[in-house]
């Protein structure tokens, strides 16, 4: 309202209202330009998953391929292997792999772990493959170091958020029903849109795979939990 009464008046003394100097500002902080080119690096190997259904049509007797639900993933190796969450892809019956520069692909179910809540695919990239994220360990992690969430949840743009981990080895109740042990819990923001991107540290590494699945209490703001990397790779 001040800036309507303001460019009123300034009509009204006939001349017209003029922007506002931009004030300057110094460079970013050394964490910022770290997070940013972490970010950077990174988000190219992060990917947009949309599972499918069969739909049978009874009028023509055609089947056809349906969205059934959506998540992230990431580029594991260089053999077009896709890492993501199992409640992502659980009784879907076809995935669909969207990188980062928006070509598509057929993802082949290679193998799930439920209990993990881990889940792999396959696509064949002909050519300028993702490059896989750096592989880090969580066998040493320490409640209160960086952590950074990536995800695709749209297909055309990359999501961040930051936090620290909260704890170790968390014990919760997953989609299945049986619990799934040794997580990292972190108060990074971790939604479905971000649901099997990955964790990274303060070095870029990935360290876990963020899975959007509840606490035991139901009550989940604010808390995130991750798969360990070891587990991921073992």
């Amino acid at each position: 309202s001040m800036m309507v009464l303001s460019s009123r008046a300034c009509q009204a003394a006939g001349r017209a209202p003029q922007p506002r100097a931009v004030a300057p500002r110094g460079p970013l902080v050394a964490e910022e330009r770290a997070t940013i080119d972490i970010f950077r690096r990174a988000a190219p190997s992060v990917v947009f998953i949309t599972t499918l259904d069969r739909v049978l049509n009874l009028w023509n007797m055609n089947v056809r391929e349906v969205p059934r639900g959506t998540g992230s993933g990431f580029v594991w190796d260089d053999q077009g292997h896709i890492v993501t969450n199992y409640h992502v892809i659980a009784g879907a019956k076809g995935a669909q792999v969207r990188l980062a520069d928006q070509r598509g692909f057929n993802g082949e179910l290679v193998g799930v772990s439920p209990e993990h809540d881990l889940a792999v695919l396959r696509i064949r990239v002909p050519a300028d493959k993702p490059a896989p994220l750096p592989l880090g360990t969580s066998r040493d992690l320490q409640v209160g170091q960086k952590v950074l969430a990536i995800g695709n949840p749209f297909g055309f743009d990359h999501t961040l958020t930051t936090g620290v981990i909260s704890a170790l080895n968390r014990s919760i109740e997953g989609d299945e029903g049986s619990p799934i042990h040794h997580l990292i819990q972190t108060d990074a923001a971790i939604n479905p849109g971000n649901s099997g991107g990955p964790l990274l540290d303060s070095a870029g590494r990935l360290i876990g795979v963020n899975t959007a699945i509840f606490s035991p209490s139901g009550a989940s703001a604010g808390i995130g939990f991750s798969v360990p990397a070891d587990t991921g790779n073992r």
